[in-house]
């Protein structure tokens, strides 16, 4: 089997291969007896120079921006950074749940977890991972991916003058398009989450909790809260992209003394995940309300809209379980914000936020 060039080098440590022109210095001085004061008088600079580095290439090769493989690999990372991230926090949404069903049991976070560890043990911590790990790894996978191609659409349609003047829109467009594709792929499994977490005794978890649920409220009752859900995650995901964007580019202008460019991969996964933080504080402060409704709708048979807003009251709408929330939701965006940026160094791609829209960077180019 003939073998390539570059697979032959590979093969090779790369201390053993340097330049032609190298070699044949060392062999002529080496002819001369000279090798003594080779190794003597030859500069620092000509030993650093002598081994040649193997070139690092993505694992899957250069991707284009904007390519198939570009899209791609953002629908990946939102898979990742979604899917085990909301899986992780499982016992945290599993007291927010309960305290927003029944705030007379669950009165607060330390109480909560302490009733649920006297009645569930450790176990029911974890109660609803598998649908949440499936659910918001669709939802991951369409939120990413398609918020990526929305913003390059909407950059394309506004053109380069208006995309840079009016990128914030775009990030605002674009975000609300991408969820409300990816609600339609969480909606079936929040639901059936929720029962599992709030009601103990329905289900042990997705294999019977689907079905039962199904015979119970049919096959259009896993989208019964799809409406609220909207109205929790399209404000959430507006204010996550938007927010996330201006974050780390006034980060970069304002307080960062080194070009985005210039910054080294790891130090800009760390303003990655500092920028989503913030961001994600920002996000459950806006969407809690919204929060609050999906939760009780999916938790009652039949209840309606009215019918939360009058048992929770407006205050309670705004404010229960919201510390929790807090707390939850910005650790879980900041961790996905790092997770998604880090597939993407991984792949080789730039990392999120800190430039100006997608067509304003191409017509700079042209």
């Amino acid at each position: 089997m003939a073998i390539s060039d570059n697979t032959r080098q590979s093969l090779i440590p790369n201390y053993l291969y340097s330049s032609s022109s190298m070699n044949s210095s060392l062999i002529g001085k080496l002819s001369n007896n000279s090798s003594s004061r080779l190794f003597e008088s030859t500069p620092a600079v000509e030993k650093k120079n002598f081994a040649i580095q193997a070139p690092s290439e993505p694992p899957f090769g250069k991707i284009e921006m904007y390519s198939p493989s570009f899209y791609a690999a953002c629908t990946a990372g939102g898979i990742l950074s979604c899917g085990l991230t909301h899986m992780t926090v499982t016992p945290l949404d599993l007291v927010k749940c309960n305290m927003q069903i029944d705030p007379v049991k669950y009165k607060s976070i330390s109480s909560g977890f302490g009733v649920l560890l006297k009645e569930q043990g450790v176990r029911g911590f974890f109660r609803g991972w598998v649908p949440t790990l499936l659910g918001y790894s669709a939802q991951g996978a369409c939120k990413f991916g398609f918020y990526e191609f929305f913003k390059k659409y909407y950059s394309d349609i506004a053109g380069p003058e208006y995309a840079a003047k009016y990128k914030t829109l775009i990030y605002l467009a674009g975000s609300a398009s991408a969820e409300v594709i990816a609600d339609i792929a969480l909606c079936p499994m929040e639901a059936v989450k929720v029962r599992v977490q709030t009601q103990p005794g329905f289900a042990r978890g997705l294999g019977d909790g689907l079905p039962k649920f199904v015979r119970s409220e049919g096959a259009l009752g896993l989208y019964k809260g799809l409406v609220p859900l909207w109205g929790r995650q399209i404000p959430y995901t507006m204010m996550k992209f938007a927010s996330f964007e201006t974050i780390v580019e006034m980060l970069y202008k304002h307080a960062i003394p080194t070009p985005k460019n210039e910054c080294s991969k790891p130090f800009q996964l760390g303003v990655s995940f500092a920028g989503g933080y913030v961001a994600g504080v920002l996000c459950a402060v806006v969407s809690h309300p919204a929060d609050n409704l999906v939760s009780f709708l999916n938790n009652a048979k039949g209840a309606s809209v009215g019918d939360a807003v009058k048992k929770l009251g407006l205050w309670g709408l705004f404010t229960r379980g919201l510390p929790l929330r807090i707390v939850m939701i910005g650790t879980l965006t900041g961790a996905q914000w790092g997770i998604y940026d880090a597939f993407k160094v991984f792949v080789g791609l730039p990392t999120t936020g800190g430039a100006a829209p997608p067509a304003a960077i191409e017509a700079a180019k042209d």
